[in-house]
């Protein structure tokens, strides 16, 4: 590749092995594109990187631009102006630079390696826009497009096209910000090691968990994107006013990852369940009797999810205080109180049970299998024991638990896992509960009308069917669950 005839390139790239070609883009554009080919950079460093992005109200940083290229456009800024980087008149230094390292993003699922890059490279650029006063109509609009074309990729790291897209960026920052996560925690949670999948993946689709378990990483449909923009501006009202005190799922973000022509829709959750405490046992509560048992195939799982006639065969019933149980039916009435106004419903209250006892039983039993494989463990040379290489950088949103006092069994933090309820003293055996309303984006549409018309055939007018009209089944499933509790 031979430089433009039109460009005096200084003495300190002529010496470089990078050799640049400029494209021109009209000011009326919202975009930029740049080539660069080096054969000492890896990654995206050697890429080309063609960037399209709509950010609404937003305005982009312009860290993206190469840092060696400088353009004279002239008083317009006209496409026709010449560009030209001018060669230093003095003599100056030759100046050693140290190449910082490149962040990897290495994952067995091309899918995962973009979907952390594109995380990773949001929050840089978040971090350089100012917080906005106020968000306005466009923010819940608004989204930001990035499309690479990596030349000298290495297909471990990241595939050699694809496109990342955030959708209203600002709009879930702001909403993070309520929820209590720093940006930067959130970065690490998901991109410091690659997300696992969780045992509750049922194939449909990615369910993954961020690596310190704090995070759900849900795969989602374009129509359910469409539903989540309908309802954003909304649900993020309602967080404002209960102060993000609430049992419906914490959208942190929502982004579509493109690789070989294929789009995957994901959306980031805060994690119901504990990222350290094991639950035992699981149910998915609709407050609907008919059709609402697992199958044998589901029992067969090493989690399997009950249901509401699982719940009621088992004698299954939560023990908090008066107190615990009146906070806790209080936002829930709030919560499907909102849900009822966006006409949603088929709802569930997703149950998960920690029992402490059988923990603690579970760990002994570990303890005395590792000692026996590896007699070094006592001494405090267990893995996992290893100084981190980070030094001082984040964590993740679970990270700062680290520099607190140890958690004993059965404790945890309330500000991490904000669904954790303690049982009471009084219960029969002690035990953890999570409780929180899960599948809040189904509304009732001409599909649901008619699921209703015939379940109402099969099973009679008078039965306890789940598709239901918004406020009966609201109604049913608040007096189901206030009958859970002890």
């Amino acid at each position: 590749m031979n430089a433009p005839s039109n460009i005096v390139l200084p003495a300190h790239l002529k010496s470089h092995d990078a050799l640049a070609s400029i494209a021109m883009v009209p000011d009326s554009c919202q975009s930029y594109t740049h080539h660069v080919v080096d054969n000492n950079m890896g990654g995206l460093e050697g890429a080309m990187v063609d960037c399209q992005r709509r950010f609404g109200s937003m305005s982009s940083g312009d860290e993206e631009s190469p840092p060696v290229l400088m353009a004279a456009l002239g008083n317009s800024g006209a496409a026709s102006s010449p560009m030209v980087v001018l060669a230093p008149k003095t003599k100056t230094k030759k100046k050693h630079f140290v190449q910082q390292k490149v962040k990897v993003f290495r994952a067995s699922d091309p899918v995962l390696s973009v979907f952390m890059w594109g995380v990773n490279h949001s929050i840089n650029d978040l971090n350089q826009v100012p917080v906005p006063v106020m968000l306005l109509p466009d923010d819940f609009k608004a989204n930001t497009k990035i499309k690479v074309n990596n030349h000298l990729f290495n297909k471990e790291n990241l595939p050699g096209h694809f496109k990342f897209k955030e959708y209203c960026p600002q709009v879930f920052r702001n909403l993070r910000e309520r929820f209590g996560i720093e940006d930067l925690d959130y970065q690490v949670s998901l991109t410091r090691s690659p997300p696992v999948r969780s045992v509750e993946d049922q194939g449909e689709g990615l369910l993954l968990n961020s690596y310190d378990r704090t995070l759900v990483i849900k795969q989602i449909s374009s129509e359910d994107v469409a539903d989540m923009h309908s309802i954003l501006s909304e649900y993020h009202q309602h967080i404002v006013k209960c102060h993000g005190s609430t049992l419906l799922p914490q959208f942190l973000g929502m982004y579509r990852v493109s690789v070989d022509s294929e789009e995957t829709y994901l959306i980031v959750m805060r994690n119901m369940f504990s990222h350290r405490l094991v639950v035992h046992r699981k149910y998915d509560l609709k407050g609907s009797l008919v059709a609402r048992e697992a199958s044998d195939k589901e029992r067969g799982k090493e989690l399997p999810t009950f249901k509401d006639m699982d719940f009621r065969n088992n004698m299954q019933k939560v023990y908090v205080t008066d107190e615990q149980k009146e906070k806790f039916m209080e936002k829930l009435h709030k919560d499907v109180e909102f849900l009822v106004r966006l006409k949603i419903m088929d709802y569930s209250l997703l149950l998960g049970i920690h029992d402490v006892g059988r923990a603690e039983r579970d760990e002994e039993e570990g303890e005395e299998i590792f000692n026996e494989e590896d007699p070094e463990a006592e001494n405090g040379l267990a893995p996992g024991a290893t100084v981190g290489s980070y030094g001082t950088s984040p964590e993740g949103i679970a990270g700062y638990m680290s520099c607190c006092k140890p958690l004993g069994p059965g404790e945890f933090d309330p500000y991490v896992d904000v669904y954790a309820l303690g049982s009471c003293p009084g219960a029969p055996q002690r035990e953890v509960y999570f409780m929180g309303l899960i599948d809040v984006l189904t509304q009732y549409d001409t599909k649901k009308k008619a699921a209703h018309a015939a379940k109402t055939v099969k099973h009679g007018a008078g039965a306890e069917i789940s598709t239901v009209h918004p406020e009966q089944y609201a109604k049913r499933f608040r007096d189901f669950i206030f009958n859970i509790f002890a």
